[in-house]
């Protein structure tokens, strides 16, 4: 169970930052980020320890519809890049010293004797969601668990911020459905070129979901959000929705990456409205779509750079952002001590 964060600290917290020796609200973003930590971990003076990212890979059945411009087999060659530490990912947590995790829960490969990769598959692959629901309700639920396995892990280390990441040729497309679904949102504002299709192949892609939604509804016109979930999400996708939940139980912020991890927390509040008290929206990304879930959900992110990448990387390159909230909070003097004149 989420707890929602303690309301009653709020006008403590917003009179020590109005009191710090700067204009009111000169330092905007910043403020407002520092209050959401401040009541994340019920304090005044709170401090970031062994931030922790972790990157789920799976496999989507839906490729085989052609629907990514990239092959099925990138999946385990990034995996394996993750691991020897040559990935966008390893680079920004080395240069944010980030721990990172890369997990398989279902990538269609064997990665057994690779040494740096946790192995926790579950099946190799989903299956394709145009003709079938893409895993079973005990796969399913074994996905969740195995998430909020990785974020107990981090915990036991000392983290108290965390960020998700994935690796899954074709995510962009269930993420698009589950953006339709939840916000009822037109497919064809939510469905865009994800790893690189051209306007043919983004037409194509969304014949494919449009089939696959129709489909799915004829049988659930109003599923649960665990049926529509194990009907089209990847394991990567719902392990990284338990990890999500279970760091919010434990009261750690959660930095939000692009596009599909957005998909993967608008997921989570649908189980849990109370997780977004958790959440930190780290980066906007250039999918068709993001901006307008994002909206749609109230969320501001801290960056827009145009990447796409995913791995996780947008909510790794935030963490400056959130360091320097908690770093005014805690450092800067306030007009008293400092024997300035408090002008408003």
């Amino acid at each position: 169970m989420i707890v929602p964060t303690d309301k009653t600290l709020q006008s403590s917290i917003q009179e020590k930052i109005d009191n710090l020796n700067k204009p009111k609200g000169s330092l905007g973003r910043l403020e407002s980020l520092a209050m959401q930590v401040c009541l994340i971990q019920n304090s005044l003076t709170p401090k970031l320890k062994h931030p922790c990212h972790i990157l789920f890979g799976g496999d989507h059945g839906i490729e085989k519809e052609n629907v990514s411009a990239s092959p099925r087999e990138v999946t385990w060659q990034q995996m394996i890049n993750y691991g020897k530490g040559g990935g966008g990912v390893n680079m920004f947590c080395r240069q944010h010293d980030f721990s990172l995790r890369v997990v398989d829960v279902g990538v269609d490969y064997d990665l057994e004797g690779y040494t740096h990769i946790i192995h926790r598959k579950i099946q190799r692959g989903t299956a394709n969601f145009r003709f079938s629901p893409a895993m079973n309700a005990s796969d399913y639920s074994k996905a969740l668990s195995t998430g909020a396995e990785q974020v107990d892990e981090c915990f036991s280390e000392g983290c108290n911020v965390i960020s998700f990441g994935e690796m899954g040729i074709a995510n962009t497309s269930p993420s698009s459905i589950l953006m339709h679904l939840l916000l009822g949102i037109p497919l064809g504002d939510c469905v865009g070129a994800g790893s690189g299709l051209n306007a043919q192949g983004v037409q194509h892609k969304y014949e494919v979901l449009k089939e696959s939604v129709d489909t799915f509804l004829r049988c659930n016109p109003s599923a649960p959000i665990d049926t529509i979930l194990s009907y089209f999400a990847g394991f990567e996708m719902v392990a990284a929705i338990g990890a999500m939940l279970r760091a919010a139980e434990l009261r750690m912020i959660v930095l939000v990456d692009g596009f599909i991890m957005t998909a993967c927390m608008l997921a989570a509040a649908k189980m849990d409205k109370n997780v977004l008290d958790y959440a930190v929206f780290g980066h906007q990304g250039d999918e068709g779509g993001h901006k307008l879930m994002l909206q749609e959900m109230g969320a501001e992110p801290l960056l827009h750079l145009g990447m796409r990448l995913g791995e996780g990387t947008g909510a790794i390159c935030a963490y400056p952002i959130l360091q320097s909230a908690v770093n005014m909070i805690n450092e800067m003097d306030n007009f008293a001590h400092a024997q300035i004149t408090k002008y408003f």
